[in-house]
């Protein structure tokens, strides 16, 4: 296309003008006259370009007419990601083997829960789609259907079965020290008729136990970890920490055997960890070539891959290297009391 400065030249040569625009011929009119004309050919050469482009838009490839406009950027797929997310939280859920049965009214029985503090800190409490409608009223004989909407109160009603059940070998445990009032799991527990949950520590039968049951449930404790910190399950300085074990002294005592049991713990610690889970499930697809339902559970949920700092050197800044592989991280767990409606 032929230049602005090169046409405005060309319009000063063929009439005689220069770029003043002053007129060499005589007369006020023809000086009007070619001034209008001058500034309608301005008007007319710097819509050149557009009309250019207009007619180049018209005989192009329509293809690409149908491509974003300049400034609509498109939306990023993470397809890796997104398969991660599905194998690791299920969307329709998770169904366990594992049965709340009369845990919870013993623990209402002997004041480690108050059921109005429960309905205090979210109204209302459970729905008859989730299994909790009356989980303070009677036993809960079908197995947990964990899902994303529900996993939050399955941390707060499993927390004090793991805080309060009696095992003899909690008396090996870290938290069976002068400093018990202080962890989370126990300072942080105040939904029992005493403010400091501490006092409900190892204290009630609320989980009944053989003695190969409950060392059982223990050997698998002490080998899962947690990615909030590089604690394992039977150092429960806090709230998840509580709530898997008791996951575990439930499913032991209900016949779950050891694999089962490492099956069981991943399942809940994905639903409450989704961020580090989805992760590590994104890890074993696109670095070892592994699918996530053929990885040994008892793997993830080893220190490596489950604990908060070898999981960051083993997973988080491996994938960190990888490029578009991962949106923004949203919010992960925290160590509190929860409510559904803050966390769906």
């Amino acid at each position: 296309m032929i230049g602005l400065a090169k046409l405005l030249h060309r319009y000063c040569a063929d009439t005689g003008k220069g770029f003043g625009g002053s007129a060499q011929t005589a007369g006020h009119d023809a000086a009007g006259l070619d001034r209008r004309a001058f500034a309608a050919f301005l008007a007319t050469a710097a819509l050149l370009p557009w009309i250019g482009r207009g007619i180049g838009r018209a005989s192009a490839d329509p293809l690409r007419d149908s491509l974003p406009s300049p400034g609509l950027v498109p939306e990023k797929k993470y397809p890796l990601f997104d398969e991660a997310t599905a194998s690791a939280v299920p969307p329709a859920g998770y169904q366990s083997r594992i049965a709340l049965q009369d845990s919870i009214i013993r623990l209402i029985r002997n004041g480690v829960i108050d059921p109005a503090k429960f309905r205090a800190l979210q109204q209302p409490f459970g729905t008859e789609q989730d299994g909790l409608a009356d989980v303070f009223g009677k036993p809960s004989d079908a197995p947990i259907f964990l899902t994303s909407g529900n996993a939050a109160d399955f941390v707060n009603l499993l927390w004090p079965v793991g805080l309060a059940n009696h095992m003899e070998g909690n008396r090996e445990s870290r938290l069976f020290s002068p400093t018990l009032p202080t962890f989370a799991s126990t300072a942080g527990w105040t939904l029992g008729r005493q403010e400091q949950g501490s006092v409900y520590f190892n204290r009630f039968p609320i989980v009944d136990l053989t003695p190969p049951q409950e060392a059982l449930a223990i050997r698998v404790a002490t080998a899962t970890f947690r990615p909030c910190c590089n604690n394992s399950t039977f150092f429960q300085d806090c709230n998840h920490g509580s709530a898997l074990l008791g996951v575990l002294q439930l499913g032991a005592s209900q016949g779950l055997q050891e694999e089962d049991l490492y099956r069981e713990a991943l399942a809940f610690n994905s639903f409450w960890f989704s961020d580090y889970y989805i992760r590590t499930a994104l890890y074993f697809k696109v670095v070892r070539k592994v699918e996530w339902r053929d990885v040994d559970p008892k793997v993830v949920m080893s220190s490596e891959f489950s604990a908060l700092g070898p999981w960051q050197q083993n997973v988080q800044a491996l994938l960190e290297t990888i490029p578009n592989l991962i949106p923004e991280p949203g919010g992960g767990a925290n160590c509190g009391l929860s409510s559904s409606y803050l966390v769906r």
